[in-house]
């Protein structure tokens, strides 16, 4: 640990070593956290797909996906608020698309009832 620090302290010559990060152009950051944010929108479309398509019963618990479904409205309200579009746009589909995920899980929910 000491010898990595040392080494970015002397890579970004005596500054701070999150600085090294500063030459990268904040569009560039921007590009990035859209299309990882992409991915993450992905990787619940593909849970909610197999969640309405699946006859069984859901596996997933009620607090889980409304606790992801919070952890979206917080992410896309500080993207407006910091007009992150990064932030804003992907957590506005996520929100989407966790709504179809507890809309599925609870359908399922009735079923069992």
């Amino acid at each position: 640990m000491l010898i990595t620090n040392h080494w970015l302290y002397i890579a970004t010559g005596g500054k701070d070593s999150m600085d090294f990060l500063d030459f990268i152009p904040s569009h560039i950051f921007e590009a990035i956290g859209t299309m990882a944010g992409l991915a993450a929108c992905g990787v619940v479309a593909v849970q909610m797909i197999k969640e309405w398509r699946d006859k069984e019963p859901s596996s997933l618990a009620i607090t889980y996906v409304v606790g992801w479904l919070f952890i979206f409205v917080f992410w896309l309200l500080y993207g407006i608020r910091f007009r992150a579009v990064a932030l804003w746009l992907t957590n506005s589909i996520a929100v989407v698309l966790q709504l179809g995920l507890l809309a599925a899980v609870l359908r399922k929910r009735d079923k069992k009832h």
